[in-house]
């Protein structure tokens, strides 16, 4: 590897029949790098499928930079999704951040050296077991629109001040009956998922431009499943909040299991000057 490139890491895998390399044959990753994977012995089944990717723009100064560019975020993340469906229609994996990267595919080998009984154990734990997200929003709707009420017979009787504080009250009153609502929701999705799933990790709610769906999302959770449940956890979750009123459950998945891999998951070692 020529020092203009670093590599990219996608996620842990175990690469048990050797069919790997063909799932990634001619798959683009990142700046549309080729994929390939890195082992820490000849006959090692655990690997780590990585790309050479520009240094300059992964540096420090330039990743934090890229970070804030939605485009390039977008791109980036797309990549290394579709590298690690690749790997998870095969295998189990365990996905690493967004934008790991090390020197050299040689650093990488080092860690995966490092650190190869604690990958080993946790593909164990999370193989046959898909990632669910569950997002619960209090719909826009629930609550009156924020501009001045329009004349009503109903308000004909009041001053013009009497009549918008009336407006902003009822308008105050819905969205406490639609956040009311969320928690009963998110009482009833807490209590279908644990018939299912083995672990759950609490995520921040998404706002801004990552909140993309109409309404305030108020929960932002995800599930770890054993395959054989998957669609029994969908069906029920999203039964949950049937009869609530401006409140909108959204399930996705199934996924690899992002949220899962942090116990075994590899900081970027220490990058010598290059």
């Amino acid at each position: 590897m020529t020092g203009s490139t670093v590599s990219y890491t996608y996620a842990v895998a175990r690469d048990v029949d050797g069919s790997l390399e063909d799932a990634l044959a001619g798959l683009p990753g990142v700046a549309d790098a080729p994929v390939r994977l890195v082992r820490a012995g000849q006959d090692a089944d655990v690997v780590v499928a990585v790309s050479p990717v520009p240094m300059q723009d992964f540096d420090e100064d330039a990743l934090r930079a890229n970070l804030e560019d939605l485009d390039w975020l977008e791109s980036v993340a797309r990549a290394h999704h579709r590298v690690i469906e690749a790997l998870a229609a095969r295998t189990t994996v365990l996905p690493l951040r967004l934008a790991t990267v090390y020197l050299d595919d040689e650093r990488v080998r080092l860690m995966l050296e490092d650190r190869r009984q604690a990958f080993t154990e946790r593909l164990s734990a999370l193989d046959a077991h898909v990632e669910w997200g569950v997002k619960i929003y209090v719909e826009a709707a629930a609550g009156q629109p924020d501009e001045p009420p329009p004349d009503t017979d109903a308000d004909t009787d009041l001053s013009p001040g009497r009549a918008y504080l009336s407006h902003r009250r009822a308008q105050r009153h819905a969205r406490e009956d639609a956040y009311r609502d969320a928690e009963q929701a998110a009482r009833r999705v807490e209590d279908a998922a644990r018939a299912y799933a083995v672990d759950r990790v609490q995520h921040r709610p998404q706002q801004g431009e990552l909140a993309r769906g109409p309404g305030e999302n108020v929960v932002n959770d995800a599930y770890l499943v054993p395959q054989q449940h998957a669609e029994g956890f969908r069906t029920d979750v999203l039964r949950a909040a049937e009869g609530l009123p401006g409140v909108r459950v959204e399930v996705t998945g199934p996924w690899a299991p992002y949220s899962f891999a942090t116990p075994a998951e590899a900081a970027p070692l220490k990058r010598a000057a290059p």
